[in-house]
């Protein structure tokens, strides 16, 4: 972006895709700004490459990438969970609950108003099996059952199986899980950290298996940009009490 007007035109481009929204087309955008379509297409095409728009996942158009959303988490100085929360909620088409394991077992903080949850007292009671609780056995390992159980035939029940699953997540911070714990359900899940870097909850994304992308990047970058602001709230004084 070298040339007279480009960091200009770019920022033009991005509040064009934060004003459409995602899928907003290349298109729709050299329209919008004036922008002429070829300068529009390479401007596009670096903003790309260097994190700022990302290409939806059928290629039909842009959305804001993960370097834009965090300066504008940054500019925005820490919101509160559930302006967080509220703020994706509207961009995706699946129920985002929150959990974390205070005492050792998992616990629903966060539920999706808009969205039910069939089965949550198996999901809190066999977190070998969900996405979210996933993420609590690999931060404690020691959480993990001995003989886990199969609630359906895709249930991880062997414990070589499950212990090498869950290094993995361990060290990406993400899980899925697909008609583990109920048929025709599927999930997704990434940690929130804390300051020190540990995994202390999880923001999850659940849907119908088959619709719900388990592996998309695109909502998984979404998720873990909205974790990393959440795990930033500051925490209420019961639980830094608790904690210490």
């Amino acid at each position: 972006m070298s040339e007279p007007g480009a960091a200009s035109r770019a920022l033009e481009l991005l509040e064009a895709v934060a004003r459409i929204g995602p899928g907003a087309t290349a298109r729709e955008l050299s329209r919008t700004t004036g922008i002429p379509s070829a300068t529009a297409y390479r401007l596009l095409n670096v903003l790309v490459a260097d994190g700022y728009l990302v290409r939806i996942s059928d290629l039909s158009g842009f959305a804001l990438g993960r370097r834009t959303r965090e300066l504008a988490g940054a500019a925005e100085g820490p919101p509160r969970r559930a302006e967080i929360l509220a703020g994706i909620r509207g961009r995706v088409r699946f129920g985002l609950f929150v959990a974390d394991w205070p005492t050792g077992s998992l616990r629903l903080v966060d539920r999706d108003p808009d969205h039910e949850l069939p089965g949550e007292r198996t999901l809190l009671a066999h977190p070998h099996a969900s996405a979210m609780g996933k993420i609590m056995l690999a931060a404690h390992p020691e959480l993990v059952p001995d003989r886990p159980r199969a609630l359906t035939r895709h249930t991880l029940t062997t414990v070589a199986t499950l212990a090498a699953e869950l290094r993995t997540v361990a060290r990406t911070g993400l899980a899925t899980e697909v008609d583990e714990l109920r048929p025709g359900r599927s999930s997704v899940a990434v940690a929130v950290r804390d300051a020190h870097g540990r995994a202390v909850g999880c923001l999850a994304a659940l849907g119908p298996t088959g619709r719900l992308p388990v592996t998309d990047p695109d909502l998984t970058a979404l998720l873990r940009t909205a974790a990393d602001r959440i795990g930033r709230v500051p925490e209420a004084p019961a639980q830094r009490e608790r904690r210490t």
